[in-house]
């Protein structure tokens, strides 16, 4: 069978599109399953482990709105990429992917601070709500502007900073399965700042590589 094109004009292997609808599929389930725990959370906190059932207890309103805004959150964010070329269907729910984040990314703050299961931890949670929010504000004001070009690179930082809630619960559980209870404290404290930080700095380099970088003249 002759190769597929690509977005890029470049072709692409059957077997190459196999993988990557597979790659995709995966991740889309996982991001759905985050996005499931998250929006429930607040009605199973009998279930949570301790340093959790802590922030419920002393944060309930606000824990309950971090949780549910970012379980939209990931939703919303890669649905409203998803839908760039739909200006009808983009608008509104990128309107609305902004909104749940802004909430997601202030409520963030508290939440990480209060009751911290290691202050290292704490710190990577408000730098990634701080990331959340420098990201939608920059994005905001380049559509604005009328810089789609721009706006778009700052959305997919935004979304690679999303990530990091599925790739943290990806980590911990490797985490749990290898090294059987060993060094929590400071997996965790790790955890909270690879997780999102690994994915952003990835797209960014991806950016700069094709040109889309948004400090790039194109």
């Amino acid at each position: 069978m002759a190769d597929l094109p690509t977005p890029d004009g470049a072709s692409m292997p059957r077997a190459g599109r196999i993988a990557r609808t597979i790659i995709v599929t995966a991740f889309g389930s996982l991001v759905a399953t985050t996005a499931w725990k998250a929006l429930s959370a607040p009605w199973r906190v009998d279930d949570f482990p301790e340093e959790l059932a802590i922030k419920v207890e002393l944060l309930p309103a606000v824990f309950t709105l971090h949780m549910i805004a970012g379980g939209l959150a990931l939703l919303l964010v890669p649905l409203a990429i998803l839908l760039r070329r739909h200006a009808r269907l983009h608008r509104p729910v990128a309107r609305a992917a902004a909104l749940v984040v802004l909430v997601a990314g202030v409520t963030a703050f508290p939440v990480a601070l209060v009751a911290p299961v290691t202050w290292g931890s704490a710190l990577g949670f408000c730098a990634q709500g701080m990331a959340w929010l420098v990201l939608l504000a920059l994005g905001v004001r380049a559509i604005r502007r009328g810089q789609v070009a721009r706006h778009r690179a700052f959305m997919l930082l935004m979304a690679a900073a999303t990530s990091g809630a599925v790739f943290f619960r990806i980590y911990l559980a490797l985490w749990a399965i290898f090294a059987q209870g060993r060094g929590y404290a400071l997996f965790y404290a790790v955890d909270a700042w690879v997780a999102w930080l690994l994915p952003l700095i990835l797209t960014g380099l991806w950016l700069k590589r094709r040109g889309a970088w948004p400090g790039h003249p194109a």
